[in-house]
């Protein structure tokens, strides 16, 4: 399996102000009309994903992101084991990644973007005028890599470590 293109997955709540940087990532993704890229924004990750994912040759996770370097970062994401859980929603995207894997064969070329904010605890929509800022370098970010077909690590040399650990640094 696994087809052409590019998904953006942007996931997050938008009545959690920051928490919604993810949705608009992709809505923004979105209004580019590049071909070949698919944007879409669900509320949180599930396993439904795989198949989705499985459709495509690469695939682009983004959120919110609580602690990491403005305005963002972007790491290559390979897939992660599945840990037996209670619930099948709210999945991360190397589970994501690996069921797409386990069940259809499919191995996209993953990345995961996080995008700094800083207002997370108000249940309001509107982001705040710092994380929308940082929306905007990741959306410039999107335009020049999605356009051309290749997505790249931003800041270059920037490597995952216990402050930013792409399995962890976009939870809630």
């Amino acid at each position: 399996m696994g087809g052409g293109g590019t998904l953006v997955l942007g996931w997050g709540n938008p009545a959690r102000r920051d928490d919604g940087l993810g949705p608009a990532f992709a809505e923004g993704v979105a209004g580019f009309a590049l071909p070949a890229v698919a944007a879409e924004s669900p509320y949180q990750l599930e396993v439904e994903y795989a198949a989705e994912v499985a459709r495509y040759e690469r695939v682009l996770f983004a959120d919110a992101d609580r602690s990491g370097p403005a305005p963002f970062w972007v790491r290559r994401l390979e897939p992660a084991s599945v840990a037996p859980s209670f619930s099948s929603h709210s999945v991360a995207p190397g589970a994501v990644l690996a069921l797409a894997r386990d069940l259809f064969g499919a191995t996209p070329e993953a990345w995961l973007l996080g995008i700094r904010g800083y207002e997370f605890e108000d249940f309001r929509e509107g982001l705040s005028p710092a994380a929308r800022t940082n929306l905007d370098a990741a959306l410039a970010y999107a335009a020049r890599t999605l356009g051309s077909g290749v997505l790249e690590e931003y800041p270059e040399g920037l490597r995952d470590d216990a402050a930013h650990n792409p399995a962890a640094a976009c939870e809630r």
